[in-house]
Order: structure tokens, then C-alpha cells, then sequence
């Protein structure tokens, strides 16, 4: 006989999709099941009141773990567009390393010519470089470049 009570008190009373739909309905509301709520709930709805409570507790842990899967599916969209802008940067940092061996390479052919104004401009790049271990300011170069007459229109300048 014992066996039979223990089994009764195990099986579990189905909702029914009214009953569902009422506690989903009060859950929007309140996520926390007051005392007066339970009984009322438990009422109108024919179910016993520890039944309410322990479905306010498991939705309320279905909703946590929900919101944590959206919030994990965010932060990994996020980490993707980060990884992407990442990829993106150094990209473009090889092409601006790149583009500064060639400059560099222009400078030293321009660094050969005896030219005052030339050499003017050349020599404080080279000063600021030294000094700051800035990069090369290229329009002074383009002027440098210009001025001298050693521009021609196959060189392009990007």
C-alpha cells in the first residue's frame, strides 16, 4: 500500500493549456509568486498550491537561463565583429607598412640629390625622424619632389 501512495504522490497532474496560459499570463506580471497570489492562482485554477509555486520557481529559472543563452548569443555576435574589425586592422596596417618601406625607398633616392631645397626639406624630416621616430611627412617630400623638377606623370603618388 505504501508503494501505491509514494507512486500517486510522484505522478505529476498535466496543465492544461488553460491553466498554462493563466500562469504564463500572471508570470509577465509577477515574477515572484506572493503568498496571496499563490492561494488565489491555486483556486482558480484547481491546482494545489505548492504545484503553483514550483512552476513560478521553474519558469523563473527557465527565464534566467533564456536570458543568458541571448546574452551569450550578443556577446558572441559582438566577439565575431570584433575578430572581423581585427582581421580588417592589421590588413591595413601590413598595406600602411607597406606603403612606408615604398616611401622610404623613394626617400632614399631622393636623399642622393645635392639640391638646397631638397635637402632642406630631407633634413628635417630626417631630424624629426630621428628625434620622435615619426613617420616621414609625405606632402613635404611631394614638395620636395615638385620643386625639383624630378616629378614625372608616371609617378603616382597614393
Amino acid at each position: 500500500m505504501e508503494n501505491s501512495q509514494s507512486q500517486s504522490r510522484n505522478k505529476k497532474k498535466r496543465l492544461t493549456q488553460e491553466q498554462l496560459r493563466q500562469l504564463e499570463k500572471c508570470f509577465t506580471v509577477n515574477k515572484k509568486l506572493e503568498p496571496d497570489l499563490k492561494i488565489q492562482l491555486s483556486n482558480k485554477l484547481g491546482l494545489p498550491q505548492r504545484q503553483v509555486a514550483v512552476w513560478f520557481q521553474n519558469k523563473r529559472a527557465r527565464s534566467k537561463t533564456q536570458s543568458l543563452e541571448l546574452q551569450h548569443c550578443a556577446l558572441q555576435s559582438k566577439l565575431e565583429a570584433a575578430l572581423s574589425d581585427k582581421a580588417k586592422l592589421e590588413h591595413q596596417v601590413e598595406f600602411l607598412q607597406d606603403e612606408l618601406k615604398r616611401s622610404r625607398n623613394q626617400l632614399a633616392l631622393f636623399t642622393n640629390h645635392d639640391s638646397p631645397v631638397c635637402n632642406s626639406y630631407l633634413g628635417s624630416c630626417e631630424e624629426r625622424h630621428a628625434h620622435d621616430d615619426e613617420v616621414v611627412v609625405f606632402d613635404e617630400l611631394y614638395a620636395c619632389f615638385v620643386s625639383n623638377g624630378h616629378g614625372s606623370s608616371s609617378t603616382s603618388w597614393v
